[in-house]
């Protein structure tokens, strides 16, 4: 199964990219395909709409998304669990999956 990692990035620390990397370390642990956009190549012009698009992206290749925390808080990780849910993709959070073998 792959799945997306949908969470808040802008104005946090480091973009939240150390919280993105540690839930794709542990997913991928317990056998998960984790598509990460903390891993993603910058677009060439660095704006929101351009990451989004480039998130959208990677999110349709995905089975599911998972959520980490703050996710609700965020307006891309909004947009990002709304289209996959529109999708009808399943959406579960991180944590929960943790306990998950693939």
């Amino acid at each position: 199964m792959k799945i997306y990692l949908s969470g808040p990035m802008t104005g946090l620390p480091n973009n939240n990219y150390p919280a993105f990397n540690e839930a794709a370390r542990k997913l991928r642990a317990k056998g998960y395909r984790v598509l990460n956009p903390a891993e993603i190549e910058p677009p060439e012009i660095p704006t929101w709409k351009n990451y989004m698009r480039e998130c959208i992206k990677m999110l349709m290749s995905a089975n599911a998304v998972a959520m980490l925390p703050g996710w609700s808080q965020s307006r891309g990780a909004s947009i990002e669990v709304d289209l996959a849910l529109n999708l009808g993709m399943p959406a579960v959070c991180a944590d929960e999956l943790n306990g998950v073998s693939a």
